[in-house]
């Protein structure tokens, strides 16, 4: 594969110095070190991925590297995103992850865009960059780097994460298959998972993060062989990995423009199809250990209910919602189901009727999964006894 990138100048004695250990490496040599320094790296999110692989691109000497996110620090986030610390809680994470980049090299530009990533925006950022990772945790975002990579005709490396599993890929329209080539249409937005509603474990973030940043050198210097129409799968668990080929559709449509990614992979926000609120398992949890008041609404079956239930939890199934049955009014409600669907079309039913809602996401299966007190038959579910 030839390199990405034109060298910069010569390098200076002290980054000679810097990067001693890498510019022996067989096939490398100062050539490939300037090539980093003269890179731009677009990296999307500073969670996870992101915080284990901008220090890495850091520390390897590329030259500059811009970071977009739009989220704060959250404690929660901690054990697995390492670039932020307790003193970070509530600031910007591109800010944060700035600070560690400067601290492993002040001679780094890091160029932070505090905005979400969408079709609007994206293509004229990716203007003033050489190539682009995604390293988001959503499907939208995954697709929209994509396409917006293809429209540039610019490498994207992707990964992702989820529980014990990871995975990671470049696409690269013109040079081999692409992300489209591998998922045509995305998964149904009710059957996927966040780390948020699945978890993940911190030290995946760390390898699947290493692996981003190798493929990332290896496009600029045109060193190795990069993950050109082949998928790495990482298995924590087992300490595997398994490679699976793939070969560009053929019959495929180009992509020609960019589009609405919330509308294509079913997770739009439109007020008018969903509610407007969520609460996560931890948060519940946490309320209730805190001794707060809350109205608990389980929407599920009654043979569902006997054999898990939340304590204190009122009962009334979604088909009773749908008819137009509501729970007698009180305070504001957090609705629950089986993992998500039910809840969210009973919250959304019960918005509409004037009450104050949240749903439970993830649902009981969330909440039981992180420690929450359920009571019932059957206290766990049948995956969870296999997890």
């Amino acid at each position: 594969m030839f390199p990405l990138i034109e060298p910069s100048p010569a390098l200076e004695p002290a980054r000679i110095t810097r990067y001693s250990r890498q510019l022996m490496l067989p096939g490398f040599g100062e050539l490939a070190q300037r090539r980093l320094r003269a890179a731009r790296v677009l990296v999307l999110g500073a969670g996870g991925l992101g915080s284990a692989l901008v220090p890495a691109l850091a520390g390897a000497g590329v030259g500059t590297i811009g970071i977009t996110d739009d989220d704060v620090v959250e404690l929660s986030n901690l054990h697995r995103q390492l670039s932020h610390g307790v003193a970070d809680i509530g600031r910007y994470k591109v800010d944060s992850l700035a600070d560690t980049v400067h601290a492993i090299d002040p001679g780094c530009t890091v160029i932070t865009h505090n905005e979400r990533m969408t079709a609007q925006n994206l293509p004229a950022i990716l203007e003033n960059y050489d190539l682009i990772v995604d390293g988001s945790d959503n499907f939208p975002t995954r697709y929209l780097a994509n396409d917006t990579a293809e429209l540039a005709g610019k490498p994207l490396v992707w990964g992702s994460i989820l529980r014990w599993h990871g995975q990671v890929g470049v696409a690269w329209r013109g040079h081999g298959p692409t992300f489209r080539d591998l998922f045509p249409t995305p998964p149904p937005a009710d059957e996927t998972l966040s780390c948020e509603l699945g978890g993940v474990l911190p030290s995946l973030c760390t390898a699947i993060g290493s692996f981003l940043a190798t493929e990332v050198i290896k496009l600029i210097t045109g060193v190795g062989e990069p993950l050109l129409g082949r998928v790495l799968f990482y298995d924590a668990l087992t300490a595997r990995t398994r490679e699976i080929t793939y070969e560009a559709d053929a019959a495929r449509e180009p992509v020609t423009e960019l589009i609405d990614y919330e509308l294509f992979c079913g997770t739009s926000s439109d007020s008018d199809k969903t509610p407007t609120n969520a609460v996560s398992a931890a948060e519940l949890l946490q309320r209730l250990r805190a001794g707060e008041p809350v109205r608990l609404l389980d929407v599920r079956e009654p043979h569902e209910v006997d054999a898990r239930r939340i304590p204190g939890a009122e009962v009334l199934p979604v088909g009773r919602i749908d008819s137009g049955e509501n729970p007698a009014q009180g305070e504001p409600i957090v609705v629950y189901c089986e993992q998500d669907p039910r809840a969210r079309r009973a919250a959304q039913h019960l918005e509409e009727r004037g009450f104050a809602v949240t749903y439970l996401a993830g649902g009981i299966r969330s909440f039981a999964a992180i420690g929450g007190e359920v009571e019932g038959t059957s206290i766990r579910h049948p995956e969870e006894a296999h997890a």
